[in-house]
């Protein structure tokens, strides 16, 4: 194992040096380095597609794990119909979906254009235009650190909330308990999509809320807002060197509502007497705008230019070319305490902050 910077490795692109780096391609591989690891009590992180995590700079002390298992399998129809499909967890995600679209399976296209392995997904359950991981998984084959035994978790194992997991719960300063191997969904064999739960996305297709569209035209237009958005991984604009969303959006009593200005977009979810907020809202109506940070910005002096918030979306903060974690961070603690100053409301972190904390 050779010292490893990690910077490259990650979306955001900051991140110091691995003491320790192993690339797994193969499921044997990924037991085999966890296990070491485990063996010598270093300490462990999981690194896929880097699209979710900021690594302090003076980097990672333990062993860095980089999962690059590959491979979709279109398996046999399950008993309900729909369609088992079981996709490696190093495989990047936005291809898997490509190719379940291309197999004529529908579910997983509102999900297109997220960066990162499909192993991650059920870890945040990954979601996006009113679609999240928990609505298809089937389950995933993870190895637990513990025991040493790999395991299959069903959905509700899994333990699946906003944003959260049981796997996402049992990891610490990025290291897990369960290492995932790989995941399982169950997806319809139909040419159109899902129902559209996202009211934009549904406008922009032309139908109603609930109702289906072509599963093809689904992907090709969440691409295109995500695209708009910064959010599809793009080398040449640097409005995508993100982990995307870097707050979730704030889970609140009904009761706030009362204290808000009229017409604070809020969603209904599962928890009787709660509603979501929008954080991009949030963060915009309390001086945020988008591109603070940049020169010439009120946030200029907040990291030197280096960092800010996109030019594109007020949710995702942007390394500018040379910035460092602790620039990103600068900008990310400046919104948070400027949101919770005007609203009293304190937004939490999507990405695992590895080394360092807000």
């Amino acid at each position: 194992m050779n010292t490893h910077l990690l910077a490259p490795l990650t979306t955001t692109g900051v991140g110091g040096p691995a003491a320790g780096f192993v690339r797994a391609s193969t499921k044997a591989g990924i037991v085999a380095a966890v296990a070491a690891a485990q063996d010598a009590g270093e300490d462990l992180l999981i690194l896929a597609g880097g699209s979710n995590l900021v690594i302090d700079d003076a980097g990672y002390p333990g062993t860095v794990l980089q999962i690059a298992t590959e491979g979709v399998a279109i398996g046999d129809a399950l008993p309900d119909g729909r369609v088992r499909v079981d996709i490696a967890a190093g495989h990047p995600w936005d291809d898997a979906v490509a190719q379940t679209l291309a197999a004529g399976l529908s579910g997983l296209e509102a999900l297109s254009g997220i960066p990162g392995s499909a192993g991650a997904t059920p870890v945040q359950n990954v979601g996006a235009y009113g679609s999240e991981v928990a609505h298809t998984l089937l389950g995933a084959t993870v190895y637990e650190r513990a025991t040493g035994k790999t395991t299959d978790f069903d959905n509700a194992a899994l333990g699946f909330g906003y944003r959260d997991s049981l796997l996402k719960r049992t990891t610490v300063n990025g290291s897990p308990a369960f290492v995932v191997l790989s995941v399982s969904f169950a997806l319809e064999r139909r040419d159109d999509s899902a129902p559209i739960r996202y009211a934009e996305l549904a406008r922009t297709l032309g139908v109603a809320a609930g109702e289906r569209a072509d599963a093809a035209a689904v992907r090709a237009k969440v691409l295109e807002l995500r695209a708009s958005k910064g959010m599809v991984l793009d080398k040449e604009d640097r409005d995508t060197y993100s982990t995307g969303s870097f707050f979730t959006n704030p889970v609140v009593p009904a009761s706030v509502l009362e204290v808000l200005p009229e017409g604070a977009p809020n969603f209904p979810v599962d928890t009787p007497g709660m509603v979501k907020l929008s954080a991009a809202w949030l963060i915009d109506k309390a001086g945020f705008a988008k591109g603070y940070g940049l020169p010439g910005t009120p946030g200029e002096s907040v990291a030197g230019g280096r960092a800010a918030l996109s030019t594109k979306h007020t949710l995702a903060i942007t390394n500018r070319g040379d910035a460092s974690s602790a620039d990103i961070l600068a900008i990310a603690r400046a919104v948070r305490a400027g949101v919770l100053d005007r609203f009293g409301i304190e937004l939490h972190n999507e990405p695992l902050l590895i080394g360092c904390a807000l």
